[in-house]
């Protein structure tokens, strides 16, 4: 999950990249898929840097109407007090009939002893899976690929986020790693963070029931902390309080949700913080509308909080910059009907009136296929610039009015989050690693085919966050306890307290015993 940190490169380049990825793919087909017994299947174990694996799946679901489907390790059992492995991996279940249609999911994590497997408990619809039209169950077989990839890790016990980068993480409740992501870039933009803080909240104001006061003791946790930080009271003042309730938001629809409201609090009783939000995000746009044989115009100004940019198609941002402003020609069956000119042959297009010192691009990884009739991951390759320079080619993107005395240049905010742990990331993982694409890479392993074989990084940007250099000092503020109200660092500090004395009455509890 790429999202934020500090812009300045010194803060990200410092730790050593760990090694590159062991890699290798691994088939399993399964006969007579609708005749398998138990509730649990497994498959043989395979080796991937030198770990033995094998896939866990539920034919018919794991209390849920779909397939669940995971990545075990085969021999947790037998393994070393304190063992851990960390893996990147995707599992797939083939569509026999249209590869392109194969269902995939991908994810990462930290194998121990508590948690030896990991997945996904909702893969796909057992409805879908069962459906011999869908080309997932043929000749009652089912075939699954799983793609993993070990990386040496920071021992999961021991790592320190605080102490080895300055930042803690966040607890993920389970689909909210979006969420996560959006809410550690809005924390790393210090004058959010600070008008955050000086919005008007009381004592008697609960942080279940009010969103301002639930993000200030979230982002009043995150800095002073020493452990990752919980987002349950957060999401409760959202009125999410079940797992199908993230199920139904998207990282663009949260940020809207959350930024409209805390600009209509920002309006109460003309506070200092007052126009905040806009002042920070918002840019304008212009729809227009140019007829071509007669002398008619229609221009219509919108604002926007973020961008939504296309990645099918486009390879980088600057390429989905010029779709954006791409002109249609309407004409033909498609005329423009131009007051008192009738059906007209027409130019349509949008240009940027301005640009916001805080520029949040949101890139469409997902598109609905009408095929499946559901959501599909689009993987493509997508490059990104560490600056990005909107005013490039005389500014073809601004409007002939746009005032060009103001510099688009912009800086990638940049840190890596991986919820709970935080870690210092160079530069060319920030930015390679996350462009998606395929890399090729060898089989190295006994039992595989060994030829090489291209490897989709499932792991890319979805969300992007540019700072404009002129507004730089501005935005990257100083922001320490004077910001934070006392009512709320009385209450905060109290529960903090509580907290530590629960925990060493844990620690202790097995030196009493009540007769």
């Amino acid at each position: 999950m790429l999202v934020v940190a500090q812009t300045e490169p010194t803060n990200t380049a410092e730790s050593q990249a760990p090694e590159d990825p062991q890699t290798s793919r691994f088939t399993w087909t399964i006969e007579n898929f609708t005749r398998v017994s138990g509730k649990k299947h497994y498959s043989d174990v395979f080796v991937v840097g030198g770990f033995k694996w094998r896939v866990l799946i539920f034919p018919k679901g794991n209390n849920v109407d779909h397939l669940s489907m995971y990545l075990d390790v085969a021999d947790s059992g037998n393994l070393p007090y304190g063992w851990s492995r960390y893996a990147q991996f995707s599992l797939a279940i083939v569509n026999q009939i249209h590869q392109k249609y194969t269902a995939r999911k991908d994810t990462q994590h930290q194998f121990n002893a508590r948690e030896s497997d990991w997945g996904f408990t909702s893969f796909m619809p057992l409805s879908e899976l069962y459906d011999p039209s869908r080309g997932y169950l043929v000749n009652d077989t089912v075939v699954v690929e799983a793609e993993v990839a070990v990386r040496k890790m920071i021992d999961y016990w021991t790592y320190d986020s605080k102490k080895e980068t300055g930042y803690v993480g966040l607890k993920n409740q389970g689909a909210t790693c979006y969420m996560n992501s959006l809410l550690q870039t809005l924390y790393h933009i210090p004058y959010f963070r600070k008008a955050v803080y000086h919005m008007p909240t009381t004592e008697n104001d609960m942080p279940s029931g009010s969103i301002p006061l639930a993000l200030q003791s979230l982002f009043y946790k995150l800095q002073y902390s020493d452990n990752s930080v919980a987002t349950k009271e957060l999401t409760k003042s959202f009125g999410w309080d079940t797992y199908d309730s993230f199920m139904q938001h998207d990282v663009q629809e949260l940020n809207r949700v959350l930024c409209e409201k805390l600009e209509d609090k920002m309006k109460v009783d003309g506070t200092v913080v007052e126009g905040t939000i806009e002042q920070l995000f918002e840019g304008h746009h212009i729809n227009y509308i140019e007829c071509i044989n007669v002398d008619y115009k229609s221009n219509r100004k919108e604002s926007f909080y973020d961008l939504q940019l296309d990645v099918k198609g486009c390879r980088d941002v600057y390429a989905s910059f010029d779709k954006y402003v791409e002109v249609e020609r309407l004409e033909g069956d498609n005329k423009y009907q131009a007051e008192q000119h009738g059906l007209q042959d027409a130019r349509k297009g949008v240009l940027f009136l301005d640009f916001p010192p805080v520029l949040q691009l949101q890139l469409k990884r997902f598109e609905y296929d009408y095929m499946r009739d559901t959501m599909v991951k689009i993987n493509d390759r997508y490059e990104f610039p560490l600056q990005l320079d909107l005013d490039k080619d005389d500014g073809k993107y601004l409007t002939p009015d746009a005032d060009r005395s103001i510099r688009n240049l912009y800086t990638l905010h940049r840190y890596k989050f991986d919820d709970e742990r935080v870690t210092k990331e160079d530069t060319k993982k920030a930015l390679e690693e996350q462009y998606g694409g395929e890399e090729e890479l060898p089989q190295v392993n006994p039992g595989f085919n060994n030829t090489p074989f291209k490897f989709t990084k499932y792991s890319n940007a979805y969300m992007l966050v540019y700072i404009r250099e002129s507004d730089k000092e501005k935005i990257m503020c100083n922001v320490d306890e004077k910001d934070i109200a006392e009512h709320l660092r009385i209450r905060l500090k109290k529960e903090q307290e509580e907290k530590e004395h629960k925990k060493k009455e844990k620690a202790e509890a097995h030196l009493y015993t009540i007769i």
